[in-house]
């Protein structure tokens, strides 16, 4: 048998659906063998049918296999077999021809003729004695199975564990516990604000009700300054995403998504100011500037000054990436199987000079301390500089040595494609060659160089 004709047979010019019962669940299901006419000489309509009928029978098994097991968490157990059993019915119901309905709604579907034509069909049906069987058959036609209830922090849990596999995939443990965070702030707010309903009850009223929940904190208040929209925004967009994904998942993609077209303009943030030079030279590259503080976030800060990096690129650094011993030292920026980076234009190889090259020197193996712990890191670097008056302004953050770096470049007149290049951009520039060499590459990045003071590393 051809894969694709996988359990069929034609018998009088008419398939059916024949299939061996598993041993596991023969004890529960005693068919044997599942045998089912598909009402259809058409190869291809039997195909589609015999598809409804291989994922009904294989919910049904997995659900009377889970029957007996030991529940570690019995809600989470709970909502799967309840929603195991619904999508069995449904599949049941499609492989006969028909559209599933739940039985309380099958009085206002359809006319009496259709419910007597879909009881002639349950009696047609024949099963044996395996009432597991009957009982599946009679539920997926005459609607036995309500619509399982699942509320809004149950469906995020469903959409973390079942739906989004492929965006964590290829997340490090923190970068997927700082992603659960951020989706998981909105769920917290909004079953503050409108409760943890049902999904298929939510209405256009509840997110109109968050919404406005958030224009309220984005009125500014008297002597304080207004909330950007940008955060309301981030969490709306993951109340739409997490409706349309999760009713995707369960087979209902039309429903009308309740949180649809609502945002608020975009707040243009403040642009992060860069450290001046002279700054630079004066208070941070100094050697008891940073005295003190431990010693892996100390040389990370250095390391920041002529690379440009992030500080999660710094931070990530493996062995691997460390070149200190090539002709033009330098690090590489790159993906992994367990930790993505920002975007492909990212990926990068920076040659090391001034006193990003001393730092890495005494960090050939990277920062394991810091790693994977960029809000460690950040706390970390963030009250060092603000508590030693190393911050020019309170709009000053870690992130403006970056700044700083792009506008050195700016200002040496370096090439426009290099600098997007070493700053991890994207660029509309066609792409000509690698770049330049890393030997062009640390000549142009020598102009813009700070002097190292005699005796800041030690």
């Amino acid at each position: 048998m051809r894969k694709e004709d996988r359990y069929l047979q034609k018998r009088g010019g008419r398939w059916h659906y024949v299939r061996r019962v598993p041993t596991a669940c023969q004890a529960i299901d005693d068919r044997g063998f599942v045998r089912v006419t598909l009402n259809t000489g058409s190869l291809e309509m039997a195909r589609e049918r015999r598809n409804a009928l291989e994922a009904a029978d294989n919910q049904l098994w997995g659900l009377l296999e889970s029957v007996s097991e030991e529940p570690e968490d019995s809600a989470r157990r709970a909502r799967q077999l309840a929603e195991r059993r619904y999508q069995a019915a449904r599949s049941r119901a499609m492989s006969q021809g028909l559209v599933y309905a739940p039985a309380g709604e099958l009085s206002t579907l359809f006319a009496v003729d259709d419910i007597l034509d879909r009881i002639s069909t349950l009696q047609r049906i024949d099963t044996g004695d395996a009432r597991p069987a009957m009982r599946a058959e009679a539920e997926a036609i005459l609607g036995g199975v309500e619509r399982p209830s699942v509320s809004v922090t149950e469906a995020f849990e469903v959409y973390c564990d079942e739906i989004a596999i492929g965006d964590l995939l290829n997340k490090s443990p923190g970068q997927r516990k700082l992603w659960r965070k951020t989706k998981l702030r909105a769920i917290n707010y909004f079953v503050e604000v409108v409760g943890n309903k049902p999904m298929e009850t939510l209405t256009r009223e509840d997110a109109l009700k968050f919404y406005n929940w958030w224009a309220d904190r984005l009125k500014p208040k008297k002597g304080a300054q207004a909330r950007g929209a940008n955060t309301a925004n981030r969490d709306l967009g993951n109340l739409r995403l997490l409706y349309r994904e999760y009713f995707r998942h369960i087979g209902e993609e039309t429903r009308p998504n309740p949180f649809r077209n609502l945002a608020f303009k975009e707040t243009i943030a403040d642009k992060v100011p860069p450290f001046p030079d002279d700054w630079v030279r004066t208070k941070i590259l100094v050697p008891t500037a940073l005295a003190g503080i431990n010693e892996q976030a100390r040389l990370i800060a250095y390391a920041l000054i002529e690379t440009g990096c992030r500080p999660s690129e710094i931070a990530n650094l493996l062995p691997e990436d460390i070149y200190l011993e090539a002709e033009v030292p330098h690090i590489r920026i790159r993906p992994r199987k367990d930790r993505e980076i920002k975007t492909g234009s990212s990926i990068r190889d920076i040659p090391l000079v001034g006193v990003s090259l001393e730092a890495m020197k005494r960090a050939p193996d990277g920062f394991p301390h810091y790693r994977d712990r960029n809000d460690l890191l950040s706390q970390s670097l963030v009250k060092t500089f603000r508590n030693r008056g190393l911050m020019p302004t309170d709009k000053h953050v870690i992130y403006s040595f970056r700044h700083s770096f792009e506008k050195r470049m700016l200002e040496a007149g370096l090439d426009y494609g290099l600098r997007c290049l070493l700053m991890g951009h994207a660029t509309n520039r066609p792409a000509y060659g690698d770049g330049g060499s890393l030997a062009y590459r640390r000549k142009e990045l020598l102009k813009i160089v700070h002097p190292v003071p005699e005796g800041l590393l030690g």
